[in-house]
C-alpha cells in the first residue's frame, strides 16, 4: 500500500507536466499550422468554420509543427509496417545510433578514468593535462566533427568508429572531472591509515579511492551518455550516413517532411531516457552491492 502511494506521488507531478506540455503543444501546432491550411486548403473550397480549421491544422500532411498524435502514428507505422532491416523502420536507425553512442561512451569512460588516475597520482600531469582537457571543451562539436571524420576517413576508418570517436570527445570530459574529484574525496585520516599499513598505491586505489569515487562517477556517466548520444547524431549529419537518427533528420529536412523530423527527435529523446535509465539501474545495483558488502 505504501509502495502504491509512493508510485502515485512520484508519477503525479510527471503526469501533470506531461499533460500541460501536450496541451501547449496542441495549441502551438494549431496556431502555427492554421494560416497555411486556410490559404492552401480551406479558402479554395469556399466556406469554412473554426472546426474545419482545427481539424485541418492538426492533420496537415506537411505541417510547420506536427501534432503529437501525428508523430505517434508515424512512429507506430514505421515500426509495424516495415521490417527491421528496412531504412524506413525507426528501430533500425535507433539501433545504429545507440550502438555508436554506447561504443563512444565506453571509449570516453576508459579515456576519462585513465586521465583522472594520471592526474591524481602525478602533480606534473595535473598541471600539464587538466588545463588542456578543459580547453578541449571550448571547441564546438559542430566544428570538430567534420575535421575528425575527414581525418579518419582519409586513413580508411569509416562506419561506426568515426561517430563513436565524436561521442567519446563529448563523453570523456565529465568522466575525467568527476573521477578526479572522486579519487581525491577520501578523508585525510583514511589515507594516513593506509600509509601506516604501508599500503601500495594500487591497494589504496582499489580499497579507498575507487569506492569513494563511485558517488561521483555515476552522475557523470549519466551526463556523458546523454552527451555521447548528441555527439553521435551530430556526427551522422556531415557524413551522409544512410542509417541513424541523425541521417533520418537529414533526410526529413531534405524533403521538408517535418513529421519524419519530429519522429526522429522523439525517438532520440526516448533513446536518451533509456540509456540514462540503464546507467541509473547500474548505479543502484552497484551501490546496493557495495552497501551489502
Amino acid at each position: 500500500m505504501i509502495t502504491d502511494r509512493r508510485l502515485i506521488a512520484n508519477a503525479l507531478p510527471v503526469g501533470m507536466v506531461l499533460l500541460v506540455a501536450l496541451v501547449l503543444w496542441y495549441l502551438l501546432a494549431l496556431a502555427l499550422n492554421a494560416p497555411g491550411v486556410i490559404d492552401r486548403v480551406l479558402a479554395p473550397r469556399g466556406a469554412w468554420n473554426y472546426h474545419d480549421v482545427m481539424q485541418a491544422a492538426l492533420n496537415a500532411s506537411r505541417p510547420l509543427l506536427p501534432a503529437p498524435h501525428q508523430i505517434a502514428i508515424d512512429i507506430w507505422n514505421s515500426i509495424t509496417q516495415w521490417p527491421l532491416t528496412s531504412p524506413r523502420n525507426l528501430l533500425l536507425h535507433t539501433w545504429v545510433t545507440a550502438s555508436a553512442a554506447l561504443t563512444g561512451f565506453a571509449m570516453g569512460v576508459v579515456l576519462g578514468v585513465v586521465l583522472a588516475v594520471c592526474i591524481v597520482h602525478s602533480r606534473t600531469l595535473d598541471k600539464a593535462l587538466l588545463p588542456w582537457i578543459v580547453a578541449s571543451q571550448t571547441i564546438p562539436v559542430l566544428a570538430i566533427a567534420p575535421i575528425v571524420l575527414i581525418i579518419l576517413g582519409s586513413i580508411g576508418i569509416t562506419g561506426m568508429l568515426p561517430k563513436a570517436t565524436i561521442a567519446m570527445y563529448l563523453c570523456f570530459f565529465p568522466v575525467t572531472i568527476a573521477t578526479v574529484q572522486g579519487l581525491r574525496s577520501p578523508q585525510k585520516m583514511e589515507m594516513e591509515l593506509m600509509h601506516t599499513w604501508a599500503a601500495r598505491r594500487v591497494d589504496i586505489f582499489w580499497t579507498v579511492r575507487l569506492p569513494s569515487s563511485l558517488p561521483y562517477l555515476f552522475p557523470a556517466f549519466r551526463v556523458a551518455i546523454a552527451s555521447g548520444l548528441v555527439g553521435t547524431m551530430v556526427a551522422e549529419l556531415p557524413t551522409g550516413a544512410q542509417a541513424g537518427l541523425g541521417a533520418r533528420l537529414l533526410t526529413g529536412s531534405y524533403y521538408g517532411n517535418t513529421i519524419q523530423i519530429w519522429s526522429a527527435l522523439v525517438m532520440a529523446s526516448l533513446l536518451g531516457l533509456a540509456l540514462t535509465g540503464l546507467v541509473t539501474l547500474t548505479e543502484r545495483l552497484v551501490m546496493r552491492q557495495r552497501k551489502g558488502g
